[in-house]
């Protein structure tokens, strides 16, 4: 089922290590809903008509070059609309002076204010970004995720089709497990990336033996912490009925759809004898061979052509 993420103020300030001016710990409780931020340029002229008061305010110089122009009275009054239970923070870029009547105003109605230490054009790419990854549309894959050949493959299949055997093979060879039986996956700017969960952060489960921390077995370079999934391998039990890829050419590419978005996918059967760590680092080497533009089953398919051609001609 998709979900969206969740933030708190608190998650914020921490992240960029905000100084809080006001607002005390209660404020830090708010809930951030929406990916963007409010430069309130005609709200402190008094215009609040289509403004939405759901998104983190930062104020810049110009901003604060406004506020001085203003009676104190008016810009209470403004300041007041702008703080209400809805608007998460408020944040003021480097060298902004802060006024002492939205400091009052955000001590007695628990609203956070801070400081950045950054320019106003960083601090809105930064926090839109930060609350963009934070809010991302999400959802979880029962899966292994592994990074390989700088690609994000993830591993599906149903439970005992040995994805969790096939990660630590995978390790042994050198590359790197993101999560193990769980994957978290989230939807950022039309690209998908997956995570682990924090209780299985850094372990893989092999039936048999029991979990297993891959940091300790095979050093912290053994794990990453998130990755974009750019490939998706399915292993399912091997079915004498059904005709698998043997060429490459017999039928359309496969994709895996997660949250709106396909990504590339391959099927390997499953069976005794099978080396399935070999046969995924094959599939995800042809894979990113198709990316550059090498397409092995179609010189296949062209040299067999070129072939019949050839024999046509000597028997003419």
């Amino acid at each position: 089922m998709e979900e969206f993420g969740k933030a708190l103020i608190r998650d914020l300030k921490d992240f960029f290590k905000f100084e809080q001016v006001c607002g005390g710990e209660e404020g830090l409780d708010r809930w951030v809903i929406i990916p963007d931020i409010n430069r309130p340029g005609l709200e402190l002229c008094g215009y609040f008509v289509g403004s939405e008061p759901r998104r983190i305010i930062i104020m810049g110089n110009k901003e604060s070059s406004y506020m001085k122009t203003l009676e104190q009275d008016v810009l209470k009054e403004r300041l007041e609309k702008l703080s209400d239970e809805y608007t998460p923070c408020m944040i003021f870029s480097k060298d902004v002076e802060i006024p002492d009547v939205l400091i009052e105003l955000g001590n007695y109605k628990a609203f956070p204010v801070f400081r950045s230490s950054m320019p106003t054009y960083q601090l809105m790419v930064d926090v839109i970004s930060f609350l963009s990854e934070k809010l991302a549309p999400n959802t979880n894959v029962h899966g292994v995720l592994i990074s390989m050949f700088g690609k994000g493959v993830m591993i599906t299949g149903e439970s005992g089709m040995g994805k969790s055997e096939t990660a630590l093979e995978l390790i042994k060879k050198g590359h790197i497990l993101v999560a193990d039986d769980r994957v978290d996956v989230f939807k950022y700017h039309n690209s998908i990336f997956g995570t682990s969960t924090e209780l299985l952060e850094g372990m893989l489960e092999i039936r048999g033996i029991g979990i297993i921390d891959v940091n300790k077995m095979f050093g912290a370079s053994a794990t990453l912490s998130k990755s974009d999934i750019d490939f998706v391998i399915s292993l399912e039990k091997w079915n004498e009925d059904k005709q698998y890829t043997r060429v490459g050419i017999e039928e359309e590419d496969q994709y895996y759809e997660v949250l709106g978005v396909k990504i590339p996918m391959q099927t390997i059967p499953v069976k005794e004898g099978r080396n399935i760590a070999v046969l995924v680092e094959s599939a995800v080497t042809n894979f990113n061979l198709k990316e550059k533009g090498i397409n092995s089953s179609k010189e296949f398919e062209q040299r067999v052509y070129d072939y019949i051609k050839s024999q046509n001609k000597e028997n003419q």
